[in-house]
């Protein structure tokens, strides 16, 4: 079989091909098998062999990427020296692409790509061949393996992988100094032609930037370029394929490139002469100034250190740099005296810190001015000795303890006496008090150290001829310890003590706490109880270790038998004098499950350790339900509960009785009379109409009735009183239906007093007897008085009625 194409892509492979075919066609070569089993020899006769050799002519294929012709793109031919040209012999194709991407003609051999292919995703495919009888299958040629190469074309353009690019480069650097390197990838074939040999240039940038055309390095282009004038530069640059020639692809990225600031230039102050003002009063180490030289560089570039070169401006005053605002900080070293110096004269230098040699020839990197300071004249306050004292004192101690003492003068030359007083607002409890003339400070009360170790308070001092000006200093009393608080055991939870503990075990390790500090507090020694009686349960060991051991003295502990013990221990401190305290643990009995080192207890002793049995929960829910049933109980009585129609005799009380009874208006006076309703004796009299007002006569009739003692309330029955006047207002056709409720204030049978209802007055009886008020004191007299009077108008005006009525 023989491989033949005949489509090169280049010369070269156009002449190859050329002899090929020619050599195929005209004469036989080395690359072509006879056609029979024979070897020509030298004097030119052939030798017939019986073993057939190998068909095969074996070249690779190439097939162009991209392509977008109509017709299927031809690949090459195969063809078998078997094949006599009668159809006889059928070419299979078989492997990468096969019958999909590459389609071959069985009868002819030809091969063609069906689709159009792309180098960047697959170079080659890797295929096999076989020529099979078409009548018996048989193979008249062994498969073989050909590879069909993608031949690149110039369809990619140059990419840089990111972008745009920051860099950064020195200000003042020299020409070709290296800024960055960027570089772009051509994804087509590097060994095929120029179509991915890449070519940099520089498209905006110039004249600052070069680029090197084939490294894609990026350079400085020009000298001295200065921060200070430009800082940012954009630099735009283009990869460009093909060696750069006319038709090349192309790409290009974006580079920001920043100058960075190098120390180019020297501090200069604003002006060369200063002047201050500085009060006498100023303190000591704080800020009286400001001073700035400028610099146009950045960062430490900028730093400038400020000093005073001068001793009678140094050896008075200070000054330091501000980090943050580049100012030089002017501070007073020692205290200023308006009476013995006036004024200072300053000379300040300001220098940068890191100075670079490489500028040496601008000059020094230096500066220098003058201030003049003025002192000014002001009365002081007064000035403690000291600016923070410290002072301890012992707790315990008695009232009226000496703590120390503060001193402070006037700095004056009057030299005014100073008096002394606490700042109020700090100590609210008062600990302390202080003498006002000698500053001595003393206790009001003993200290606890455990309450309050440290005490800060503020001491205050004025001049007697100025209490205006006013002087503080911090005072700190430290409270010194004492042993007067006994060690206790450190037990925040029960013991638990397992059933199964056997004798010599320990059941836990305990230790000791207490309130004083570590010298008189941090060393214990533990014991039970001398006065109790030998422990048969526990016994204790001290560790010597500030602990102590609870040991078991038996085993069979039971829960049930009994769950709680309690073992008193003794613990004693190691201060002076040495305190003891006895504290009583409680260890729980519980049945326990071992898992490993761990021991838990089973659900009933986490039940029991809660302190509530099943006994006392059940307990508490039946006295739950009892207060509940109570209140139900409690809700319904008073709920059905009501009230009776007529007051018991003992309810001595008036009652305020409303009618829904509409009148005729403000001049009705005469549309009810309810005295009949409040008395059932009148009420046998007045059974006429009670819209009716009763004539003077009757009136005055039915007082006289009821003034004679004739008359016997005992006989009357309310009850069938009530149900008489009901009947007479259900048959009285005359009057409206009131559907009122109408409650009778009948006072009862048997009161000596009778109604002291207001609306019983037109009916009480005017002989009343009101003398035996007096026994109840002056204000009593009084109120019968005018009781007694009330009765007496009341009966001469019905007397003088009657006798108008005889005369007519």
């Amino acid at each position: 079989m023989r491989i033949s194409t005949t489509s090169c892509l280049c010369p070269f492979l156009v002449c190859l091909c050329f002899i090929q075919r020619c050599s195929s066609v005209s004469h036989h070569t080395p690359a072509k098998v006879p056609t029979k089993n024979q070897t020509k020899l030298a004097n030119g006769e052939t030798e017939v062999h019986h073993r057939p050799k190998r068909g095969w002519i074996w070249n690779q294929f190439f097939v162009l990427e991209e392509h977008t012709g109509p017709d299927p793109q031809y690949v090459g031919k195969l063809h078998s020296n078997s094949d006599k040209g009668d159809g006889s012999v059928r070419y299979i194709l078989d492997g990468e692409g096969a019958g999909s991407i590459f389609i071959i003609d069985e009868v002819t051999g030809d091969i063609h790509a069906t689709k159009s292919l792309d180098r960047e995703k697959k170079s080659h495919y890797v295929l096999h061949a076989q020529a099979l009888d078409r009548y018996t299958e048989e193979a008249l040629e062994p498969k073989s393996e050909f590879i069909i190469k993608v031949q690149d074309i110039n369809d990619n353009a140059p990419k840089f992988p990111d972008g745009p690019f920051v860099a950064t480069v020195p200000e003042m650097s020299e020409v070709g100094t290296s800024v960055l390197q960027v570089t772009a990838s051509d994804a087509d074939d590097p060994t095929y032609g120029n179509s991915a040999r890449i070519v940099y240039s520089i498209l905006q940038g110039q004249p600052y930037f070069s680029v090197d055309p084939k490294t894609g390095i990026i350079r400085t282009a020009l000298a001295d370029m200065d921060r200070e004038a430009r800082e940012h530069y954009t630099v735009v640059i283009q990869a460009k394929d093909m060696a750069g020639q006319v038709g090349g692809l192309s790409g290009s990225t974006t580079i920001n490139i920043t100058l960075t600031d190098i120390n180019d230039n020297p501090p200069k102050f604003p002006q060369k002469n200063y002047q201050l003002y500085v009060p006498e009063s100023a303190q000591v180490g704080k800020p009286v100034g400001k001073i700035k030289a400028n610099d146009d560089d950045l960062g430490i570039n900028a730093d400038i250190k400020y000093s005073i070169i001068n001793s009678e401006g140094a050896n008075t005053f200070s000054i330091s740099a501000d980090r943050d605002t580049k100012e030089g900080i002017i501070s007073l070293k020692k205290p200023l005296n308006y009476e013995r110096k006036k004024s200072y004269t300053l000379h300040i230098e300001g220098t940068n810190t890191h100075a670079d040699p490489r500028f040496s020839y601008l000059g020094s990197f230096k500066d220098t001015a003058t201030l003049k300071i003025t002192v000014g004249d002001v009365d002081e306050g007064p000035v403690f000795s000291i600016d923070h004292y410290i002072m301890d004192v012992y707790e315990n101690a008695p009232r009226g303890t000496e703590v120390g003492a503060v001193t402070a003068r006037d700095p004056d030359s009057r030299n005014s006496p100073v008096r002394y007083f606490l700042d109020s607002k700090e100590d609210d409890e008062r600990y302390f008090r202080i003498d006002e003339i000698t500053g001595v400070i003393r206790t009001t009360k003993p200290l606890d150290r455990e309450d309050i170790t440290w005490h800060n308070i503020t001491v205050m001092a004025s001049e007697v001829d100025n209490p205006s000006l006013l002087s503080h200093v911090p005072v700190t009393v430290q409270v010194l310890d004492v042993n007067d608080n006994p060690p206790e055991v450190a037990a925040d939870e029960e013991i638990i003590l397992c059933e199964s503990s056997r004798p010599g075990q320990v059941i836990q390790t305990v230790t000791a706490v207490d309130k004083d500090d570590f010298a008189n507090g941090q060393r214990f020694a533990f014991a039970l109880p001398s006065q109790l009686p030998v422990n048969p349960n526990f016994t204790l060991k001290d560790n010597e270790d500030s602990t102590a051991s609870i040991i078991a003295r038996r085993r069979r502990f039971n829960h049930l038998t009994q769950e709680l013990y309690e073992l008193p221990i003794v613990v004693w401190d190691g201060g002076e004098p040495s305190l003891s305290g006895t504290s009583t643990l409680t260890l729980r009995v519980c049945p326990c499950q071992r898992h490993g080192r761990i021991r838990a207890c089973q659900g009933e002793a986490f039940l029991s350790s809660a302190g509530l049995s099943t006994g006392a929960l059940i307990a508490i829910l039946l006295c739950i339900i009892i207060l509940l049933a109570i209140v139900v109980l409690f809700i319904t009585l008073r709920r059905s509960k009501k009230e009776p129609l007529i007051i018991s005799e003992e309810d001595i009380r008036e009652n305020v009785v409303t009618y829904d009874d509409e009148g005729g208006g403000e001049e009705d006076t005469e549309a009810f009379d309810i005295i009949a309703l409040r008395n059932p004796a009148a009420a046998e009299e007045l059974k006429f109409r009670r819209d009716i007002r009763p004539e003077a006569r009757q009136h005055c009739g039915l007082l006289r009735s009821r003034r004679s003692p004739s008359v016997d309330l005992d006989d009357v029955d309310v009850q069938e009183f009530i149900k008489q006047r009901l009947v007479d207002a259900d048959l009285d056709t005359s009057v409206p239906p009131y559907d009122s409720l109408q409650t009778y204030a009948y006072e009862g049978q048997g009161s000596p007093t009778g109604s002291i209802s207001p609306l019983d007055s037109p009916g009480t009886q005017f002989e009343q007897d009101y003398n035996f008020l007096d026994e109840y004191g002056p204000d009593f007299q009084r109120l019968a008085e005018l009781y007694g009077r009330a009765d007496s108008d009341v009966s001469t005006v019905c007397d003088s009625n009657l006798v108008q009525t005889k005369s007519v």
